[in-house]
């Protein structure tokens, strides 16, 4: 029982890791793999009424890449689509 656990482990972390490689040569073989998205920052300030203030930052572009995973620290697109707004807590 426990071989074909480390069996179905070490197939998965090399489906992983050649999914990971493919993706990280599909983004080299691109002319354009990144992209920009606008994020849009605030920060949340509690006040004594137990209630929160907002104050909204200027919106800035965040380059990602067009890619399922993140490569040269640039973050996938997919994932930054999903969080435009970028809260920060005092």
């Amino acid at each position: 029982m426990l071989k074909r656990i480390l069996q179905f482990v070490l197939g998965l972390v090399v489906v992983l890791g050649a999914v990971y490689v493919g993706d990280g040569l599909a983004v080299r073989q691109r002319k354009d793999p990144t992209s920009t998205v606008e994020v849009r920052p605030y920060t949340a300030v509690p006040r004594k009424d137990k209630r929160e203030e907002f104050l909204f930052d200027d919106p800035y572009d965040q380059p990602c890449v067009n890619a399922l995973f993140p490569h040269e620290g640039i973050p996938p697109c997919w994932y930054v689509r999903r969080h435009t707004q970028r809260r920060t807590n005092l």
